[in-house]
């Protein structure tokens, strides 16, 4: 009995350690695939905030060209909250959910130029807070970086149908499209409101999601207010 007992544990042991190099090796294996499927997924997010001006369809892009266009048509700069540009950072190695829990004055921020049949574009990325959790977007705007030509958002627990719609309604960013963040020298962002008044500088809220709503406004305030020394020394 004694000895039978020795065995099992023996068994089992090796049986748990045979399991655990397997699972490893498998690990191994597919991590590398994990992380291109990831950075394809980030990349055609930050796409997607110009897909009117792409050459075809985002959705009808393969992951290989996804990749290209990174590599052919899209420069990538950090800056910080002075205006500075940070030499050998990465944009697209920049968690805007890790920088928002900096000081304002410590906070990266990724810069991505789209070189495109439109005249240069660029990117920035913004974070803030919906109703449930956080909240997230991707605005593209002209040379000048006073007008918006395009914009992107994403949320990780919003209400579908209301909140959600932030991401899954196509006219809700489609409605910051031609909208300008400065009036002449002020900076004013674009505002998410119930009632427009200054068609400039507001867009439309969803119905019945005010405090999503209110939580985009509150972002594109603060989160484009990050890069305004950046765009004060670039100034075209």
């Amino acid at each position: 009995m004694h000895n039978t007992t020795g065995y099992i544990i023996k068994f089992t042991v090796a049986l748990t350690v045979l399991a655990g190099l397997a699972l490893s090796g498998m690990f191994y294996a597919t991590e590398p695939a994990a992380k291109r499927n990831e950075e394809v997924f980030n990349k055609r997010a930050i796409l997607s905030s110009i897909a009117s001006h792409l050459d075809k369809p985002l959705a009808q892009m393969s992951d290989e060209e996804v990749l290209q266009i990174f590599k052919d048509k899209m420069e990538q700069k950090v800056v910080n909250t002075k205006g500075d540009i940070i030499e050998g950072a990465i944009a697209e190695k920049i968690s805007m959910k890790a920088e928002s829990k900096k000081n304002e004055a410590d906070m990266e921020l990724p810069i991505f130029t789209y070189k495109g049949k439109d005249g240069n574009i660029n990117i920035i990325s913004i974070y803030g807070n919906g109703l449930w959790d956080k909240i997230w977007g991707y605005i593209a705007l002209k040379d000048d970086n006073k007008t918006i030509v395009g914009a992107a958002f994403d949320h990780a627990g919003e209400t579908p149908g209301l909140g959600a719609e932030i991401k899954d309604n196509p006219t809700f960013p489609a409605s910051f499209i031609g909208k300008t963040i400065f009036d002449g020298d002020t900076y004013t962002s674009v505002k998410v409101v119930k009632k427009v008044t200054d068609p400039k500088h507001q867009v439309d809220g969803i119905g019945g999601a005010t405090l999503t709503s209110d939580g985009v406004s509150e972002m594109m305030v603060r989160g484009i207010k990050y890069y305004l020394p950046y765009f004060q020394k670039h100034k075209k």
